[in-house]
């Protein structure tokens, strides 16, 4: 009985097996299957961003999207721009990382109002398929130093050969490339197709894929490659990390003319006020920061000289208020600075609702610095020392005050004489002259202070 008992377990046991087998080996199957099909049979686009001013913090995000969308095996790279321009050595190393890329990279000016300007322009030629939206420009690429105006020659002349190069690469007009940099102009998207500057004008970004999707271009090396078809293939957009935003973010035409002003600002009220510590540091934090922007972007000399000047005129008209001339040119040499603080043909400018923001700010508190200023030449002058102690009121102390003795004002004891006679201790004075450490006191009335006041003998009667 118990044989037959294990035997029937074990045949029982089979069968489960086979039933479980028979049931996951088809589940398997299908579950393998949902997620071949799941998996795209092409990889993400790598979709990056260069917007605002060309820095190393954009450079080197560029650069790595780049070479990891090739170490990758991504169909594409797609570059949106948006950008007045920056650093040339920025500039040169997002070119040389899309010039050797082994899979395309398709730049795209947008949206509409975008530009690609200055350093932006090499970017968007150096890219084997450069697009852009209606509404959008390109152009303005002369170089420009802190001064504002066109650097030494050999500069200019090796921006002139990197551009025709790159236009050449490609096949596009160099003649109109080196225009951008030896006129420093500017066109529209429309004139750039014209010219044979870029190679597509899109209205957005899902019509430029399925343009270019079958289409053959030629990569930086001089090769030729099919691009795949883009058409629905999702797009990995790729972001700056947190802290290299913060510091992209902080290289702002606004900010660096904000910083710079105040920073000033804050130092000045330092030397005038000594003990302001935090405005002292705060001002040369400011201040160093609208430096390192202003190396970034195409500054003018005069903007500098103005923006100074319009301080100096506060300063003056808060040390010697009058009419309120001064303060009237300190608000234009600052309206005059904003305006004149960058070469525009570019695209970067002062934004005029912060410049109207920052004179109404400025001119508000310098308004009510310079108003408190006039109130105080009416106040008389403070006592100062002992002289301060004219006209206080006292008491005797001791025994008494004869031709000379001791009298208590506030918290101190003064040696002290009284023209009028003896005083007994606990009289009540008042200070009406100082002869070197000598008060000079007169009795304040015929009543005695409180027996509460201790005399050198005792308690007073």
């Amino acid at each position: 009985m118990d044989v037959r008992v294990v035997r029937m377990s074990e045949r029982q046991t089979w069968i489960v097996r086979l039933a479980l087998v028979a049931l996951i080996v088809p589940l398997g199957l299908t579950a393998a299957g949902t997620a071949r099909a799941q998996v795209p049979d092409t990889p993400a686009i790598v979709g990056l961003h260069l917007n605002g001013v060309v820095d190393p913090f954009l450079a080197d995000y560029i650069r790595r999207g780049v070479e990891s969308a090739n170490d990758g095996g991504a169909p594409a790279v797609l570059i949106r721009i948006d950008t007045p321009g920056g650093l040339s050595s920025s500039m040169r190393e997002m070119t040389q990382a899309i010039l050797g890329s082994r899979i395309p990279v398709i730049c795209y000016v947008a949206p509409e109002g975008a530009r690609a300007a200055s350093a932006g322009a090499f970017v968007l030629m150096s890219c084997p398929v450069a697009a852009m939206a209606p509404g959008t420009n390109v152009g303005a690429a002369t170089p420009v130093g802190v001064s504002g105006v066109v650097l030494q020659r050999k500069v200019t002349e090796d921006a002139i050969a990197s551009i025709r190069s790159i236009a050449e690469t490609y096949g596009r007009n160099a003649d109109v490339a080196e225009s951008f940099v030896r006129d420093a102009t500017s066109i529209s998207a429309e004139q750039a197709l014209d010219e044979n500057v870029i190679d597509l004008i899109e209205p957005s970004v899902e019509a430029l894929l399925a343009d270019v999707s079958g289409t053959t271009v030629t990569l930086g090396d001089g090769s030729t490659v099919t691009v795949p078809d883009l058409e629905g293939v999702p797009i990995d957009e790729q972001a700056l990390s947190p802290g290299a935003s913060f510091l992209h973010g902080l290289i702002d035409p606004n900010l660096a003319f904000i910083f710079f002003w105040l920073g000033l600002g804050l130092i000045i009220l330092e030397l005038i006020v000594p003990g302001h510590i935090f405005s002292g540091t705060i001002g040369t934090i400011l201040l160093l920061t609208s430096i390192a922007s202003f190396g970034l972007l195409p500054v003018r000399l005069l903007g500098i000289i103005l923006l100074i000047a319009s301080l100096a005129f506060f300063v003056v008209e808060i040390a010697a208020p009058g009419l309120g001339i001064w303060s009237i040119a300190g608000l234009a040499s600052l309206i005059a600075g904003g305006l004149l603080l960058y070469d525009g043909s570019g695209g970067v400018h002062v934004s005029p609702a912060v410049l109207v923001l920052v004179t109404a700010g400025v001119g508000l508190f310098f308004g009510i610095a310079v108003s408190k200023a006039l109130s105080l030449r009416h106040i008389p002058p403070v006592p100062r020392g002992a002289d301060a102690l004219i006209g206080k009121d006292g008491v005797v102390v001791g025994a008494g005050l004869g031709r000379t003795g001791v009298v208590r004002i506030a918290a101190e004891e003064w040696r002290a004489t009284s023209p009028t006679g003896p005083l007994p201790g606990g009289t009540r004075v008042r200070v009406t002259a100082l002869d070197g450490l000598v008060l000079t006191v007169e009795p304040f009335s015929d009543e005695h202070v409180s027996a509460s006041v201790p005399t050198e003998g005792g308690t007073t009667p």
